[in-house]
């Protein structure tokens, strides 16, 4: 599919000037930053040189004075405490964070998370039942229960009480809790609206040692698990969040945690530097595989292990499990690229709903994605499971999936989600239905450019301009992430430098130059198709990040070549 090559707007040329000439550096780094919202010395100097010291004051968070009492309450009156979390990386990670820390401090706690396919995500009415068996008065929930206002409720009756930390939207009204944690609610002067769910957990650590003037080493040493959770969570990579992935990069590349050392061990990527990415393709499927396919209270288990012979016990565990979830995910995409391809009628098509009852339910997300970056467009995966039909749902960018769902709720029994993913459950009976009504919300209001994937590039330059020293101040912007994407950039009117070859099935291989600049190598991932035009010698554009080639110790800078236009 031809991508849809979109150059970001030039930022004012004064704007540019004057911090080019505050930093000394060049007018190209200088619009970089501006793209990020650094427009002043200061801003770059905290921007280049992150300090744990920049982190905001967590009893700036509304409730945090409350939830802390509550806590130091709970310890010395030797109360049951119950660690309460959602099943994905960011509600696992966040668990072993508070349960690892106050572990230390108090024995009589616990953790517990929904099971993915007899509870579904959030506060259950059996966690809670499960407190109240147990003799728990004190539930903290992560990432998740700022809309459980009926199970909030619920536990009040039965005496136990709660502390939410979550990031995910409020409702109209908040629940009936003890403290409700969470930088976007609207009377919550937090300085930084857009924590991981495992950030608020960072942070009531955080605020437990401020208070009781402990060693904020206490804190640090999980700053791991929380960069695991904000790369896996795909939130912005900017303010606070960029200071604690910066931070827990260093530490999971230097001195791990004993699980995410185990996870590190099994990965295919046991040298050099993790960076988000690797984080997001190597560690967050392991750890998100425990709860689709058995249990995520093993990826708990893994994540609060003291010893690496344990961790890698359970590692093996999950590892398993992952390998299983592959399997699932390879058949079921091939099963529904297949449908797809043979039924001429999808072709036509603006969106892509498919239903198999035997579709295994923990993996649906996963292929709606793939379908999405296939064909893309709005893309919902459906199968059967406890007598009805669950479905996840994936949209393209700038189309709203919640508010097309929301067109088609009569037809549904409940849904959920945000702009881009959705989940959804529907009686079988409406599943041609909201088919057929799907595709005509989504056909009435999707603007045509919405179905041509675009590559968005942050400036046109020259390949003159690339060299040690600018690939070096580069680098300094990282981690790259959402809101913080490693810079792509277009240059024009590129000759090849040697023969262009393909290398595995579909990747491309070769070297550009233009005018009087070197010859850079690149590479082209699925880029093959390309080989003969680039071949015939005409001169082509290129969008592409720059990166650093290490082969066989040799390092030399290297394109990343995203879109090629001849």
């Amino acid at each position: 599919m031809q991508k849809r090559w979109v150059l970001k707007p030039k930022k004012d040329v004064g704007k540019i000037n004057k911090l080019r000439d505050e930093l000394g550096v060049n007018s190209i780094i200088a619009e970089l930053l501006l793209n990020r919202d650094v427009e002043t010395f200061e801003q770059a100097r905290i921007f280049f040189r992150p300090s744990l010291d920049y982190l905001h004051d967590p009893f700036l968070m509304k409730g945090m004075d409350v939830a802390i009492a509550r806590i130091e309450k709970a310890i010395g009156n030797n109360e049951k405490i119950l660690i309460y979390g959602d099943y994905d990386v960011d509600g696992t990670t966040a668990v072993a964070v508070v349960y690892s820390f106050f572990r230390d401090f108090h024995s009589r706690i616990e953790y517990y998370i929904p099971d993915r396919y007899k509870e579904g995500y959030g506060i259950s009415t059996a966690g809670i039942d499960y407190a109240h068996e147990n003799g728990f008065s004190l539930i903290i929930a992560l990432d998740c229960g700022i809309k459980a206002n009926d199970k909030i409720a619920y536990a009040n009756s039965k005496n136990i009480d709660f502390i939410i930390g979550d990031h995910h939207l409020p409702g109209d009204e908040l629940p009936d809790a003890v403290a409700v944690l969470d930088p976007k609610r609207s009377d919550c002067p937090y300085p930084y609206k857009e924590l991981s769910g495992c950030g608020i957990g960072f942070k009531i650590i955080q605020a437990f040692i401020k208070q009781n003037s402990m060693d904020m080493e206490l804190a640090y040493q999980y700053l791991d698990l929380v960069a695991v959770s904000i790369a896996s969570d795909i939130v912005p990579i900017t303010g606070e969040n960029r200071i604690l992935a910066h931070f827990g990069l260093i530490k999971l590349n230097g001195n791990a945690s004993c699980g995410l050392q185990a996870l590190i061990n099994l990965s295919s990527h046991k040298t050099g530097q993790f960076s988000v990415n690797d984080i997001v393709f190597q560690i967050g499927p392991r750890i998100n595989a425990a709860g689709r396919i058995d249990h995520a209270k093993d990826a708990v288990q893994l994540l609060i292990a003291k010893s690496l012979s344990d961790a890698k016990e359970f590692s093996v565990n999950i590892d398993d499990q992952n390998n299983v979830r592959k399997d699932f995910d390879l058949r079921i995409t091939e099963e529904a690229l297949s449908l797809l391809d043979n039924d001429v009628l999808q072709h036509s098509k603006k969106t892509t709903v498919l239903y198999k009852s035997d579709w295994h339910k923990g993996v649906i997300g996963i292929v709606a994605s793939r379908l999405t970056e296939r064909y893309y467009r709005p893309t919902i995966i459906l199968t059967e499971t406890n007598g009805h039909i669950a479905g996840s749902a994936r949209s393209v960018i700038g189309f709203d999936l919640y508010e097309a769902l929301s067109e088609c709720s009569d037809l549904l029994d409940q849904y959920g989600g945000h702009k881009y993913a959705a989940g959804l459950t529907m009686q079988h009976s409406n599943v041609a239905l909201f088919q057929e009504r799907f595709e005509e919300v989504v056909s009435k209001t999707i603007k045509p450019e919405m179905l041509q994937q675009e590559v968005l590039i942050e400036k046109d330059i020259n390949l003159i301009d690339i060299d040690s020293k600018f690939y070096r101040i580069l680098k300094q912007f990282e981690p790259f992430g959402p809101q913080n994407e490693a810079p792509i950039f277009m240059t024009k009117r590129v000759t090849a430098a040697g023969t262009a070859y393909i290398v595995g099935s579909t990747h491309l291989k070769f070297s550009v130059k233009q005018e009087d600049s070197y010859a850079f190598e690149c590479i082209g991932f699925s880029l093959g198709e390309h080989v003969n035009a680039i071949n015939e010698g005409k001169p082509f554009d290129i969008c592409y990040s720059i990166e650093e080639n290490n082969w066989r110790g040799k390092k030399n800078l290297q394109l990343n070549i995203k879109a090629i236009r001849f």
